[in-house]
């Protein structure tokens, strides 16, 4: 018999504070180095009914890599199949800001959710225009998601990655020499930073996510077929080289962030969003990781 949902997300969240070991934040983002690691929430937007939610849920933090989700909806929503042309779909066994992976396969990424795949992606939604054009096209298709106007980006956020990464504009140096982006490292740079300084609490990134859900009455943002597309590669490539070890421990589509989150997808049934800004050795949330394995266990969740 499966648990009363609300009760489980208060003993998930009170699990989490009686542990000692948060995880460290992300150190080489100055603003996300200064942030408390033993912070916790979580959120359960169903198919039906309310959301729930327990512990930090309503805290607002930079969503980071989640963001990676969007963009390729956005990506994928203005130029197709066409862009498996520049990025792959496979796993890719390394870090997810790897140099040498990238330069071994000729500057054609693995995924769309690594660092240099993203910054691909990226490059597709900017297209020639201007990069507050495309921003803004980021931030309301997340606004329309999550039913929030309120949502923004960070600039401070953004500003502190700008100013700190070098192995990103190594990566984008990297995409433009094998002719693998449009614009300019710079412009394309620039515009990655700041969507992925978008602000949300955890209650804002699972409705946000609902539209991966598929289920009736729920936001139809993208064709079904994106849907099942974008929830495989979550799912195979959403935790970076931990994405095996979240599969078998949790067995839901996922997309983690460095900032600590973790969007997750019960499909026809729940959108999830967990933050705990303590990392694990693969750059994601580590108590967050534990979070949804307990939940995903309990409620019978795992897609296997």
């Amino acid at each position: 018999m499966r648990p009363d949902l609300p009760s489980l997300l208060r003993r998930i969240t009170d699990d989490a504070f009686a542990e000692n070991d948060w995880g460290a934040p992300a150190d080489y983002i100055p603003e996300l180095a200064r942030i408390k690691p033993a912070q916790f929430g979580i959120a359960v937007a169903p198919a039906t009914g309310d959301v729930m939610t327990a512990g930090d849920a309503t805290t607002p933090f930079s969503v980071q890599s989640v963001t990676k989700v969007f963009t390729l909806a956005i990506a994928l929503g203005r130029s197709g199949d066409q862009l498996w042309k520049r990025v792959g779909r496979e796993p890719s066994g390394r870090a997810f800001n790897s140099i040498m992976q990238l330069e071994q396969e000729q500057g054609r990424p693995r995924n769309p959710f690594i660092n240099a795949g993203a910054i691909v992606t990226t490059d597709q939604v900017l297209d020639q225009r201007e990069p507050k054009e495309a921003l803004a096209e980021i931030v309301r298709f997340v606004r329309a998601a999550a039913g929030n106007e309120d949502i923004h980006i960070n600039d401070r956020v953004a500003a502190s990655e700008a100013a700190h990464g070098h192995r990103n504009a190594a990566l984008a140096h990297f995409l433009a020499a094998y002719g693998n982006l449009r614009n300019t490292p710079e412009r394309t740079l620039g515009t990655y930073y700041h969507h992925c300084a978008i602000e949300m609490s955890a209650r804002d990134l699972a409705l946000a996510g609902r539209f991966l859900v598929d289920a009736p009455g729920l936001p139809r943002l993208i064709s079904r077929t994106r849907i099942r597309r974008i929830n495989a590669l979550m799912m195979t490539c959403g935790h970076y080289d931990g994405s095996g070890d979240f599969a078998y421990r949790v067995g839901i589509p996922a997309k983690s962030g460095v900032g600590g989150g973790i969007l997750a997808v019960v499909p026809g049934i729940a959108s999830i969003a967990v933050w705990s800004p303590g990392l694990n050795r693969y750059g994601n949330s580590l108590r967050g990781t534990h979070a949804l394995a307990q939940l995903s266990t309990a409620m019978e969740w795992s897609v296997f």
